[in-house]
This record gives C-alpha cells, sequence and structure tokens, in this order.
C-alpha cells in the first residue's frame, strides 16, 4: 500500500525521484532538509556508508523515501480527505475503528535475512549517537490486558543483529515491556517499516491502552488493511516494505542520544536493545525514512494530536472551527484555537481543555472565526486589537509538561503554561472589532490590468 500512496504522489506532481548515487550518511538529510515542505523524494541509488567509501558491495538493495508526509496536503492524501476534514476523518476512525481481516499469503512474498545491515539506516545529525531507523512501527502483545500495541519508535543501529529502543515512559510499549520484564520475560516484537502513511497515522495516534491501532488504520483506509501474522504471533500489516521480527532483551541497554522534534539534541538515556530473529523483505524494498524535527516528523506527531485537541476543546466550547499546532511551536508546543464565541468565558475554557487534552502544550491562543489560525500574521493582528494582558491572560505554574522543551525542569517535567484570549469582548459593539472588506477584492486579477 505504500506504493499505491507513492504512485498518487508522482501522478500529482508531488514526488520527486533522484537517481544520482545518494550516501546514507549525511546526504540524504541533507537532500530531505533542503527539500522540507517540498516535494517527498524517492531515492533510487543509495549507497551505504560514506561517500569516499568506493566498495560497491556496500551500494543497498533498497531503495529509500523520505517527506512522504511533509505537507497537510500530502497527509490528507493519505487519510483521503481534504485538508479541512483531517480532524473529522481522525475522530471517525477512532470512534469507529474496524478490524483488518487476516491475509497469511502475502507473508510469503518476503526474502529473508538475519542480519540487519541490508537496510540503509540513515545516520541524520553530526551529533546523533549513530544511523537511526526513525519510521519503525513497534507492535507488541500487552499480555496483561491479551492486546496488541502498535506505536512509532527510532531504534539506534548497534550491530548486524541489535538496536537500542527509545521508548517513553508510561506508554504503551515501555507497559508491555515492563510486565514481561516483571515476569522474567523478554518481550517478542515484530517490527514494520515502510506502510501505508494511515498506518503510521495511526499508530502515532496516543490512542486509549485499550485501543488496537491497527483496527484505526483500518478504519481510515476504508476496510482495505489486510494483515499478517509473523512467526512470533503478531500481526502486521501485509503490504509492509520490510518486517523485523525479534525480542526486547529484559535485562541488556544502551545508551542513545538524539534530535528531537524541536530540532535540539536530547539527553543521553539508557535504552533497552532489541535483538533480530529475522529480518523480511520484499522484492524492490522501498525504506522510509523521517528526518527529526522537520515537517514530515512533526506533521505525523503533531496531526494526530491537533485532532485529539479538537475533540477536547469542541466537548467543552462546541462551536470550536479549528485547532492548528503551529510551525513555529514545533507542531508540538504552541496551539491556536479557532471559535465561534458565544458567551464571555469560553475562551478561557477552550484553553483549560486544550491543556488537559495535551500535557506538553505550553502556549495556546484563542481566537475568533473571523481569524486564520494557520496565519502567524492574521493572529498576530487579534493579539494587536482584541486581547488585554490583564484580563485575557492564564499562567499555569508547575504544570505536566514536554520532555523535549530545553527551557523548562526535565527532570521533573515540570513547565509553565500561557493560555491567551484573543477574541473580541462581547461587551463592546461588535462593529468595534470587524476587519474593512473591499468589494470585489477576491474577483480582481492584477494581470487583468497590467
Amino acid at each position: 500500500m505504500l506504493r499505491e500512496y507513492i504512485n498518487l504522489l508522482r501522478e500529482r506532481g508531488e514526488l520527486r525521484c533522484i537517481s544520482k548515487q545518494v550516501s546514507t550518511v549525511y546526504e540524504i538529510a541533507a537532500l530531505t532538509a533542503k527539500f522540507d515542505g517540498r516535494e517527498a523524494l524517492l531515492f533510487e541509488n543509495v549507497k551505504k556508508g560514506n561517500d569516499d567509501d568506493n566498495d560497491d558491495s556496500k551500494d543497498a538493495e533498497i531503495k529509500v523515501v523520505s517527506n512522504l508526509c511533509g505537507t497537510r496536503r500530502r497527509f490528507a492524501y493519505a487519510l483521503g480527505c481534504d485538508e479541512q476534514s483531517i480532524h473529522s476523518t481522525m475522530a471517525r476512525a477512532i470512534a469507529s475503528p474496524i478490524k483488518p481481516s487476516v491475509d497469511d499469503s502475502r507473508m510469503l512474498a518476503y526474502n529473508a535475512v538475519d542480519t540487519l545491515d541490508i537496510l540503509p539506516i540513515i545516520t541524520h545529525f553530526e551529533k546523533d549517537a549513530g544511523p537511526f531507523i526513525t519510521s519503525a512501527i513497534v507492535f507488541a502483545r500487552d499480555e496483561e490486558n491479551d492486546r496488541q500495541n502498535a506505536s512509532v519508535h527510532r531504534l539506534l543501529y548497534l550491530d548486524e543483529r541489535h538496536m537500542a529502543v527509545r521508548m517513553v515512559e508510561g506508554r504503551h510499549l515501555h507497559k508491555c515491556y515492563q510486565y514481561a520484564r516483571e515476569h522474567g520475560e523478554d518481550l517478542n516484537v515484530s517490527i514494520a517499516i515502510g506502510v501505508h502513511p494511515a498506518v503510521l497515522i495511526a499508530a502515532a495516534y496516543q490512542a486509549d491502552y485499550n485501543v488496537d491501532e491497527l483496527s484505526i488504520a483500518n478504519a481510515l483506509l476504508n476496510n482495505r488493511l489486510k494483515v499478517s501474522m509473523c512467526s512470533n504471533g503478531l500481526l502486521v500489516p501485509s503490504d509492509a516494505e520490510i518486517v523485523i521480527e525479534g525480542k526486547i532483551l529484559k535485562d541488556v541497554y544502551a545508551e542513545e542520544w538524539m534530535v528531537e522534534m524541536l530540532r535540539t539534541y536530547d539527553h543521553k538515556r539508557k535504552q533497552p536493545v532489541f535483538e533480530l530473529q529475522v529480518l523480511r523483505y520484499r522484492d524492490n524494498a522501498i525504506y522510509h525514512d523521517i528526518l527529526a524535527g522537520y515537517s514530515e516528523h512533526r506533521l505525523l506527531m503533531g496531526m494526530p494530536v491537533e485532532s485529539k485537541i479538537f475533540n477536547m476543546v469542541k466537548s467543552v466550547v462546541p462551536t470550536t472551527k479549528q485547532v492548528v499546532l503551529t510551525d513555529g511551536g514545533c507542531n508540538w508546543l504552541h496551539a491556536v484555537i479557532q471559535i465561534r464565541k458565544r458567551l464571555e468565558g469560553e475562551a478561557k475554557n477552550a484553553l483549560i481543555a486544550a491543556f488537559a487534552a495535551h500535557p506538553s502544550l505550553k502556549l495556546a491562543i484563542v481566537v475568533d472565526d473571523d481569524i486564520e489560525p494557520s496565519d502567524p500574521k492574521a493572529v498576530e493582528y487579534a493579539l494587536a486589537t482584541r486581547f488585554q494582558a490583564d484580563r485575557g491572560l492564564i499562567v499555569i505554574r508547575d504544570a505536566k509538561g514536554s520532555s523535549l522543551d530545553p527551557s523548562s525542569d526535565q527532570e521533573h517535567l515540570l513547565t509553565s503554561k500561557l493560555g491567551i484570549d484573543a477574541t473580541a469582548s462581547l461587551l463592546k459593539d461588535k462593529a468595534r472589532f470587524e476587519i474593512a472588506r473591499i468589494p470585489m477584492l477576491d474577483e480582481i486579477r492584477i494581470e487583468d490590468y497590467i
């Protein structure tokens, strides 16, 4: 299904194919950064290692694709909707997940090896701990509740059979791992790389603990997702380009550090180690790489959370129109909320709901429905003409925040949160805030006059 999506991008002029040989060490990352906000990239001739290494045996058998969902438009393509319907499409899939059907016959199409070295794992940043797999969906069984979980994790290559797994404490994979470890067992996992972006979006969504992410993905794909069972009993998307089976070892750890969404280096952490059992890949496989801190990473992480905030705020303020996690806030720390204000105080209720929905949120601004929340100039205009600091400001001190924010108390995960009511006062004549319009402005074309 990834190939189906890539063909869609090609047909719509959203894909750039790079036939020149490129290296996995910095070069692919640099090109992806150059195309941030532009086309998706398909690297057809990949060399593993440094450019000055002339060993042809290091040419990768596997192509690399990046920047797949690097714009909101392509994110909408992945969900089969327009940009205005992203949140409602996500909400429907979350509310009405569809269990995918099993098709084990497709597993026969894989080649099998016992080494990670066939993969074109990318070295992205100067001070990274090493090459990282950045688009891995890790599937594990929660033995305590007998449910399968899917979540997105970055994996640091250690050697041909081992990788360090970045886990966030308290999240679902970490709970599965802790349960296995407490029972003296390694955690069986399967890892999929190269799936339809809708599957990646569902796996990135912070679903409730008892929710099957593959069922959300199947709903997003209109019941077209098929799954296959690995030898360890875990289900993975049948059309995944690469499937890795193995175990997260209960008592082996490695130090890792990486660039995060804020494009800053995270501190060093001791993380559990994955051990490979078998790696399966399709003929002419395509490896998906996500560049940390750039648009695709931020949108894949931020857009599902944006939907979560929207649904929470709308349950409190039914006239909520849009929620935008801003580019300047790394699509994670700052939000602008658009409402059609009916009562004084609604904006503050919206702010409180937003902070509750997304604990990492640091700044939220509420604007009226005549202000475009994705336009920084329009938001600043609302601040300039509708905000008064003595009555429109909320400061919450020592609240739970993001571990990524270097300005916060990262050890205790504490931050200060700022909420701003930039809506027009209903206690004044509405005409005082009306934005002047020019008739015919939208119909006039400059080229007709010059």
